[in-house]
């Protein structure tokens, strides 16, 4: 049996040659080419095919997900390409999504070009709007049973005890992090119980515009992330800027959801809310992987005093923002 690798040095034998390898097993012939590509919590690989398109790799880190959670992101995502929703679903070989070889994981992607969304254009709000809706709809039809959800205990309360406890913080911001952390938990749980009894569905869940590539409309790639939680999760990351000026986007935004999908304003309350958690939960994530060598490389300011001084005063922020009247809709 092929030997896992470590949680400490997920990828040391994930070497070129293990990566043609691993094409080859499932049936293609690769050409040799291979080209790295912009991923650190997985490694994702552009490999060339002969006589055909060059695919894309992407080969799990191990111990991050189960097999069940894995497959079940395949499935949302091959079940949102059957309502033609401009996603980028695994390949399937052999009847699989999900391979393995040399103990490593992966999954094949067709590759697909593309540039960042012009956000700045009302058409382009509208376009997004419309299809993060299509992609609720087949979201809200089932649950996930394997896949997490975001909660304030699993992004806020883990993140912070891994913060803590790991003793990351320097000497003197250790108090007033305990202190600020504790506030924050207070604030988020009270956007949560001003949202009420939201609705949960199966998500996107890292719908940033790094995740959206736009040729002639936009594809959603990325899904790694996905998970159960409030809708206005897929939303509020395409937003910026002033309070008028994310109002104004949020109406385009809101405006396309609403010919597809049923727009929950009580999820206003979580935006703050959700913002604060995905920094809490991104310094946990840099924390948990530091000791994969590609981290401190392509991190270095994290170990060092001025990023925890610059997180404190943005949480800070957060605090305040949290305290503030939330966006409304023009309707």
């Amino acid at each position: 049996m092929d030997s896992p690798a470590t949680d400490h040095t997920p990828y040391y034998r994930l070497d070129p040659d293990t990566v043609l390898q691993s094409i080859d097993s499932v049936g293609l012939v690769t050409d040799g080419r291979l080209l790295a590509l912009n991923s650190y919590e997985n490694r994702v690989y552009q490999v060339g095919i002969e006589d055909a398109e060059p695919l894309v790799a992407k080969f799990y880190r191990p111990g991050r997900w189960s097999d069940e959670q894995i497959l079940e992101e395949h499935a949302f995502s091959l079940e949102l390409a059957a309502a033609e929703i401009p996603l980028i679903a695994p390949r399937v070989f052999n009847g699989e999504t999900l391979h393995r070889h040399q103990g490593f994981r992966f999954a094949l992607f067709r590759r697909q070009g593309g540039h960042a969304p012009e956000l700045e254009s009302r058409d382009t709000r509208l376009w997004l709007g419309r299809f993060i809706a299509r992609i609720h709809a087949v979201g809200s039809s089932k649950p996930f049973r394997h896949r997490p959800a975001l909660t304030p205990e699993r992004f806020g309360d883990q993140a912070i005890r891994t913060i803590i406890e790991g003793q990351w913080l320097p000497p003197h911001l250790e108090t007033a992090f305990a202190s600020l952390a504790a506030d924050l938990m207070t604030s988020i749980r009270a956007a949560w119980s001003r949202a009420g009894a939201f609705r949960t569905i199966r998500l996107h869940g890292d719908c940033h515009p790094g995740n959206l590539l736009w040729r002639d409309g936009p594809f959603f790639v990325d899904l790694d992330d996905s998970q159960t939680g409030p809708a206005i999760q897929d939303l509020w990351m395409l937003l910026s800027g002033s309070t008028a000026e994310m109002q104004a986007q949020l109406g385009d935004i809101s405006e396309g959801y609403r010919q597809f999908m049923r727009f929950d304003v009580r999820e206003l309350q979580l935006i703050e809310a959700l913002r604060t958690l995905r920094m809490l939960h991104h310094a946990a994530w840099l924390a948990q992987r530091w000791d994969d060598p590609a981290f401190p490389i392509a991190f270095p300011w994290f170990g060092e005093p001025r990023y925890w001084e610059s997180l404190v005063l943005g949480l800070r922020e957060q605090l305040a923002a949290m305290q503030e009247p939330a966006l409304e809709l023009p309707f």
